[in-house]
């Protein structure tokens, strides 16, 4: 279609039938986009789904019942179709057909995270609001485009990084910030695995799946069922064209609390380096668990460094959070939950003056009322963006195995073309980020 202007019924046209396979750049003019209207504050909010797979389906059924589910969209059309059909909304296996309708106020967007970036800044351009899973992107590039789009569109994105709405892991972070274990100097996190490469036997694509869609802008590989479930034997989550490994899987979890923690939301760090072994990433050629993967990725440890002199060092810290370590204690933070040592550090309340975090009691809740509100929800498009650099981070230090300098502030790596070359992947041609937004 590329970017001459059209009407919209020339856009339907070009597009076909609804459930049609699809292969047209992926950014068009606002013009041929569909436009909704704001909903009023007494109005039910119209959210499509895009992304109905294992996280997906999960957050369909966590939506709050002023969310109404309008839409659906899964390059797999009998899940699309058995999903549609549960909650008697619209099936499609494109997703652009949900951004068109005029209705869908918002998009909740759970796909396998080398689409999530694209979907989101095209949502954008169709000026609905996003709920986007994480890790948020694929690459850093991804990421500040992303916040660009958002700004530029003025959309409400929030981050699926859901830690962020628990009372006890706000808490954790508030005695953190609040200096309730004295003065911070490193933080203990855990061991994230790297991704591997991916080299499985070709399968019979499943029925009505769209697998050269599914792989977008990654490379066209033949099809296995390990690589389209995202963990399995092992699943996308841990081959590297699809994923940042768990690096991006659980570290989005666990190193976005240590962003909340220390107050680091809008910068990150500004030195990172390797501790061990040279990085061996395997190769995958039949189907096995995580188990071997997960040992020789976790080699090199990786450590970095904040401006205020804080260390952070992926060693033996808990998944979903971290180990705070000051000059008076520790406090350990981890999904739902926080334990002081000593105890006493603890019991006392925060006073009148202490630094309160944003506080949210449902994720997908906050990002409706600040669909309602135009406010920016607890996981912010930055918020999430900033973490997952730190994500893409820790994989590129692995990858080369020496110390770098980052500027935080540039998002560049300090006089190193040869990390800087890895801010982003090569994608299939129709599937090419724009330069700018």
């Amino acid at each position: 279609m590329g970017h001459h202007s059209g009407t919209r019924r020339q856009f339907l046209t070009q597009l076909g039938a609804c459930t049609a396979t699809l292969s047209v750049p992926l950014f068009v003019p606002k013009s041929v986009l569909g436009r909704g209207v704001q909903p009023g504050p007494n109005d039910q909010i119209g959210i499509g789904f895009i992304g109905v797979g294992r996280q997906g389906s999960a957050l369909l059924a966590a939506l709050p019942p002023d969310g109404r589910k309008l839409a659906v969209a899964d390059v797999y059309r009998p899940r699309a179709e058995t999903v549609a059909a549960k909650v008697k909304a619209k099936a499609f296996t494109d997703y652009r057909y949900v951004l068109d309708l005029p209705d869908v106020h918002g998009v909740v967007v759970a796909t396998p995270d080398h689409w999530r970036a694209i979907i989101c800044i095209r949502a954008c351009q169709a000026e609905k609001d996003i709920y986007a899973e994480k890790p948020l992107t694929l690459t850093i590039r991804e990421g500040r485009l992303l916040v660009e789009a958002v700004r530029k569109y003025s959309r409400v994105l929030q981050t699926g990084s859901q830690q962020r709405s628990d009372p006890r892991n706000r808490l954790g972070c508030e005695l953190v910030r609040n200096g309730g274990i004295g003065k911070i100097h490193t933080v203990i996190a855990h061991n994230y695995p790297s991704p591997w490469h991916c080299g499985l036997p070709e399968e019979p694509v499943l029925e009505g799946l769209n697998w050269d869609m599914w792989c977008g802008p990654t490379p066209l590989v033949p099809f296995h069922r390990d690589i389209f479930a995202p963990r399995a034997n092992p699943g996308w989550i841990s081959f590297r064209p699809w994923s940042g490994g768990e690096v991006t899987g659980w570290g989005s979890h666990g190193l976005d609390q240590i962003q909340w923690a220390l107050g680091t939301d809008e910068t990150g760090p500004v030195e990172i380096w390797t501790e061990g072994g040279k990085f061996d990433p395997p190769t995958y050629t039949q189907p096995e668990s995580r188990a071997r993967g997960d040992r020789l990725c976790s080699i090199p440890k990786v450590c970095y460094r904040y401006a205020n002199g804080i260390v952070v060092r992926l060693e033996n810290g808990p998944a979903g959070g971290a180990i705070f370590q000051g000059d008076l204690g520790s406090i350990t933070i981890d999904r739902g939950k926080f334990e002081v040592k000593p105890p006493e550090l603890g019991r006392e309340p925060l006073g009148p003056d202490a630094i309160r975090l944003y506080r949210s009691d449902h994720h997908l809740q906050n990002w409706l009322d600040c669909i309602r509100t135009r406010q920016r929800p607890v996981a912010d498009v930055e918020i999430g963006h900033r973490t997952a650099t730190i994500c893409h981070l820790i994989n590129i230090a692995r990858e080369l195995g020496r110390p770098l300098r980052w500027d935080p502030q540039n998002e560049q790596f300090v006089d190193d073309p040869e990390a800087n070359a890895l801010l982003d992947r090569p994608r299939r041609a129709e599937y090419a980020l724009p330069d700018s937004i």
